[in-house]
């Protein structure tokens, strides 16, 4: 039986009073991108932990391959990009060893790299054109350097999965071009990978559908239906339709011009004693 990639099957999930996610269902088949959409606390972030299985949802349930996530993160599935703020950049870490965390399932206990592991860290590597700054301290690369080197740990961990949180977020054009670049040959090989983000004008040629999240699932469709103005609105509170918009057939209104300002000569004494005093201009009054 063919179970989709991910399933997420009525989850809610409260933190203390704060209802994050309200019955929130998705259903996501394997080698496909999809983008979550959504305002800042829309419950995206934490649709990612019940994902990855690092919460437990209050209610309903969450399956990858129509497993529970727990086993899929154990066997290495699910690789993830998380957001800058969420990574210490001092810690003392290079590129590589970043890169090399992908491979901790695959070693034992003592966690010595074995020559399968440095080949699939190079390959990596290479193909998020980051080998030159393999030696390189972590927090020491750009925004978009940083987000490849994350990118770069799930292709050396072998994940059938990629979550991304806003990948996109604070990076140059040529990394954004990279990360775009790769998540297609991803999807391609037959990953599943579901990117969160705020960049709406890339997502109808970055994915091949999206989800509108609101606490809820809104909406999940190709991109360019989720993104009318109309469907936006009930994720971001907008009245999109209903917006003020200047009439071009109205008369331009008169510019108004500003008060006339007048100059007062104010005298201006010198410390220094047996100075005759001087005038300024230089003191603005309005009346």
């Amino acid at each position: 039986m063919n179970h989709p990639a991910i399933l997420v099957d009525n989850v809610t999930v409260h933190y203390g009073d704060v209802l994050a996610l309200d019955a929130a269902s998705l259903s996501l088949e394997a080698a496909r991108i999809c983008g979550l959409v959504g305002m800042n606390g829309s419950g995206k972030s934490t649709l990612f932990k019940a994902i990855m299985g690092m919460i437990k949802p209050d209610a309903g349930r969450v399956l990858i391959n129509g497993e529970p996530p727990a086993k899929a993160r154990k066997e290495g599935g699910i690789g993830y990009v998380p957001q800058s703020e969420d990574v210490d950049w001092q810690f003392p870490l290079s590129v590589r060893e970043v890169v090399m965390m992908g491979r901790y399932g695959r070693q034992g206990f003592t966690r010595r790299p074995s020559k399968a592991d440095r080949a699939a860290v190079d390959l990596a590597l290479d193909r998020v054109e980051l080998s030159e700054f393999a030696g390189r301290q972590i927090g020491q690369l750009s925004g978009g350097q940083k987000k490849r080197a994350f990118v770069a740990r799930g292709i050396a961990q072998g994940a059938t999965m990629m979550l991304l949180d806003e990948p996109f977020a604070g990076v140059d054009k040529r990394s954004e071009a990279t990360i775009t670049r790769l998540l297609k040959e991803l999807a391609a090989d037959g990953c599943t990978i579901l990117v969160s983000t705020h960049d709406l004008h890339a997502l109808p040629q970055l994915c091949d559908e999206a989800v509108l999240l609101m606490r809820e699932v809104l909406m999940h469709g190709p991109p360019e239906v989720v993104l009318q103005p109309e469907h936006l609105a009930m994720a971001f509170g907008l009245d999109v339709l209903s917006r003020d918009l200047p009439d071009p057939e109205a008369p331009t209104p008169a510019i108004r011009k500003p008060p006339t300002r007048k100059f007062q000569t104010v005298p201006f004494r010198p410390r220094w004693a047996g100075a005759e005093p001087w005038t300024s201009s230089t003191s603005c009054l309005n009346r």
